[in-house]
C-alpha cells in the first residue's frame, strides 16, 4: 500500500479543491451563456451530463495536450512525435508536418517486436501478400487459416498448458470471456487493482463480486472464508462456483503478484485461479514464460491462464490457456470467438515468429539476450531512479515503474518536460488511478542501450528536481555512464 507523505496530501487536495470550485463557478456562467445560445433539440436531456462530464470540461481538457499523442514512426526505442498546437485551450488539436525524435519510454515494446525485426518482419510480409489484412470473418465462420490454428498449438506450447483459443483484441479477452465462466450465483473474488477489462467482464457476470486488498494473500483467504461460510446472498445456498482473478504484474504498480501464496489459498479452499499475464507473459521468467516460470508455479494449478500479444510480441489480440474441456467450451460459448472478426493473419504470423524468437527456435540466441536485456535494463532503471530520491513502485524484474507525481499539477509539468528534452512518458491520473495517485509510467524496452537509459535517467532527474517530485533524499553517488556492453547471463 501507498503512504502518501501528508504535506504532499494536503497539497495534492488543495489543488483539486481549486480546480473543483473555479470549475463550478465557471459552470454557473455557463448556464446563462447556454441559455442565450443553446443549440439543443427542446424535450431532449444533454448526452453529456454528470460528474464525468465535468472532469473532462474542466480538469481533463487543461492537460490534455499530454495525452493521445500521435506517433509517426514504429514505436522503437526511439520514435517521432508528431507536434500539435491548439486555438481553443485545448480542447481540439492540429496537427503539424514537424515532428520530433523523442527516447520512447511509453510503449509496451518489452522485447523489441514492435519495430522492425530480421526474422518476425519478412514472414509478416509474407503472411500480408498471402491473407491480406483482414480474414473479414469471425472464427467461426471463414476467420480461421492454417496459421490461426498454428498459433493456438504454439501459444498451448509456449505457457504449457492442453489447449489455448486466441482473440483479436486483448481487452475483450477478459471482458468477454469472464461472463461465460461465470453468472448468477457464482462468486468472483478480484484483487482491489485489477485492470479495467477484468472489472467491466465481472460487473457483466451477474456473479457476486467482492475485492480484496491488493496483493495481500491474508486478506483474500480471510474475504474466501467469510464468503464460503455467508452463502449466496439472502438465500445462503453454496455458491455454484468461485473465482479468484489476479495479474501476474499489475499494470499501474508494476508489482508482481504472489501467485504461490493465492495458489495454495484457491486450493484450501476449492476456488479456481484465473491469471491474467497481459504484462508478463514474454517479459519475465528465465524464458519468458511469464509469472509461473519465475515464481516457480506448476501452470497446472492455474486454471485459467490468460494473456496478450500487445506487449511483448509486438502484435495484438489475446489468448485463454486451459484444460481441452475448457476451450472447447469457450469456443462454442464466447461471443468473442463467434461473432467478432478473427486476429489479421499478418499479426498471427508475427506472434508465432516471435514466440519462435523468444524460444530459440529461429537458430538464434537473440531471444534469450532480449530476455537477460529487458531483465538487466529493468532492475538498472528502478535501481538509478530510487537513488536519486523518486517514489518507485513495482518489483524487480518488472519493465513497469510508475514514478509517483500525486499533485495534479505535476501531472502535465513533468510530461510537458520531459517531451520538451525529447523524452516520451505516459503520465497518469483519475480515474486510472485514485484522486490522489497520480504517477509517470516508465516501460522499459530489451531495445534501449544502456545509453539510452543512462540519458533518460538525467533528464528525468532534472525535470524531477524542477517539479519537486523526489520524495526521498537522494544518495550521494551519482551515476556513471559506462560504455561497456550489457552484461548478458
Amino acid at each position: 500500500m501507498i503512504t502518501i507523505p501528508y504535506l504532499t496530501a494536503v497539497s495534492t487536495y488543495f489543488s483539486y479543491g481549486l480546480l473543483f470550485a473555479f470549475g463550478q463557478l465557471r459552470d454557473f456562467f455557463r448556464r446563462f451563456i447556454d441559455w442565450w445560445l443553446t443549440t439543443n433539440l427542446h424535450g431532449y436531456a444533454p448526452i453529456c451530463l454528470g460528474h464525468e462530464d465535468f472532469y473532462i470540461r474542466r480538469l481533463y481538457h487543461r492537460i490534455q495536450d499530454c495525452f493521445e499523442r500521435p506517433i509517426s514512426s514504429a514505436p522503437d526505442a526511439w520514435f517521432d512525435v508528431v507536434e500539435r498546437y491548439s486555438n481553443d485551450n485545448n480542447k481540439t488539436f492540429k496537427r503539424t508536418t514537424k515532428t520530433s525524435r523523442c527516447l520512447n519510454l511509453g510503449s509496451y515494446n518489452y522485447l523489441g517486436f514492435g519495430s522492425f525485426d530480421e526474422y518476425c518482419t519478412p514472414r509478416v510480409i509474407e503472411s500480408l501478400k498471402k491473407f491480406s489484412a483482414s480474414t473479414c470473418s469471425s472464427r467461426v465462420d471463414a476467420g480461421t487459416t492454417f496459421v490461426h490454428a498454428e498459433l493456438e498449438e504454439c501459444v498451448t506450447r509456449f505457457v504449457g498448458k492442453p489447449a489455448a483459443v486466441v482473440f483479436g483484441m486483448g481487452y475483450a479477452t477478459n471482458s468477454a470471456i469472464i461472463p461465460v465462466l461465470i453468472g448468477k450465483g457464482g462468486l468472483i473474488i478480484s484483487d482491489s487493482l485489477n485492470h479495467s477489462s477484468i472489472v467491466n467482464g465481472a460487473r457483466g457476470s451477474g456473479a457476486t463480486i467482492r475485492v480484496f486488498q491488493h496483493n495481500t494473500p491474508s486478506h483474500l483467504e480471510r474475504v474466501l472464508r467469510e464468503q464460503i461460510a455467508d452463502g449466496q446472498p439472502r438465500t445462503h445456498r453454496p455458491w455454484k462456483k468461485i473465482i479468484v482473478v489476479v495479474e501476474g504484474i499489475y499494470s499501474m504498480e508494476g508489482e508482481i503478484c504472489h501467485l504461490p501464496e493465492v495458489v495454495a489459498i484457491c486450493k484450501k479452499y476449492k476456488a479456481y485461479v484465473y491469471l491474467d499475464e497481459a504484462h508478463s507473459i514474454g517479459a519475465i521468467g528465465k524464458t519468458g514464460k511469464g509469472i509461473c516460470e519465475l515464481l516457480g508455479v506448476d501452470t497446472a494449478d492455474v486454471d485459467v491462464m490468460m494473456g496478450t500479444f500487445t506487449k511483448s510480441f509486438g502484435s495484438c489480440g489475446g489468448y485463454i490457456a486451459g484444460s481441452k474441456e475448457l476451450v472447447q467450451y469457450l469456443k462454442h460459448q464466447c461471443p468473442a470467438h463467434l461473432y467478432a472478426t478473427s486476429i489479421p493473419t499478418p499479426s498471427a504470423q508475427q506472434i508465432i515468429s516471435a514466440i519462435k524468437v523468444i524460444l530459440g527456435e529461429d537458430g538464434s540466441n537473440r531471444g534469450a539476450q532480449k530476455l537477460a536485456r529487458i531483465r538487466e535494463n529493468s532492475n538498472f532503471f528502478r535501481a538509478e531512479l530510487q537513488k536519486m530520491g523518486f517514489e518507485v513502485l513495482g518489483d524487480n524484474d518488472s519493465p513497469v515503474m510508475p514514478i509517483m507525481l500525486y499533485n495534479p499539477a505535476k501531472i502535465p509539468a513533468f510530461s510537458r518536460e520531459c517531451l520538451r528534452q525529447k523524452v516520451a512518458v505516459v503520465v497518469v491520473g483519475f480515474p486510472a488511478t485514485p484522486l490522489l495517485l497520480a504517477r509517470a509510467r516508465i516501460c522499459i524496452s530489451a531495445s534501449h542501450s544502456r545509453e539510452d537509459l543512462i540519458r533518460a535517467l538525467k533528464v528525468i532527474s532534472k525535470v524531477g528536481d524542477l517539479s519537486g517530485i523526489k520524495y526521498f533524499p537522494a544518495e550521494p553517488k551519482k551515476i556513471e555512464q559506462t560504455k561497456n556492453d550489457i552484461k548478458l547471463d
